[in-house]
């Protein structure tokens, strides 16, 4: 399984931005699907996961409400869409698939290469 994030970039705080994440290899529609980031000097975490129907979605508290997650299956396609984003959010964004959805990364079994996110205040 092969992942490939994209859609990051520089944007003002109460911006947008969408990433999404094209999978390729085994079943795509198999995988439950995970968002997570990586600040300068932090600990990779979670962001949002998206069940393998796309029926079910999950989030770290402070993201709710603001970032969306989504899935494409014929597109195997994985989306986050972000609002209101802010500084705090700056980070690299990593796409991930798991047999089990998870909020850990370690249940994670392929990843893609990030993309970087910066949000200016």
């Amino acid at each position: 399984v092969q992942l490939q994030a994209s859609g990051g970039g520089l944007v003002q705080a109460g911006g947008s931005l969408r990433l999404s994440c094209a999978v390729s290899g085994r079943s795509f529609a198999n995988y439950n699907m995970g968002w997570f980031r990586q600040a300068p000097g932090k600990e990779r975490e979670f962001v949002a996961a998206i069940s393998w129907s796309g029926g079910s979605t999950y989030y770290a508290d402070s993201v709710k409400g603001r970032f969306t997650g989504s899935r494409d299956n014929a597109k195997n396609t994985v989306y986050l869409q972000m609002n209101s984003l802010k500084p705090e959010d700056t980070a690299v964004y990593y796409c991930a698939a798991a047999v089990l959805c998870s909020s850990s990364f370690k249940n994670y079994n392929y990843w893609g290469q990030g993309t970087q996110v910066t949000v200016s205040s």
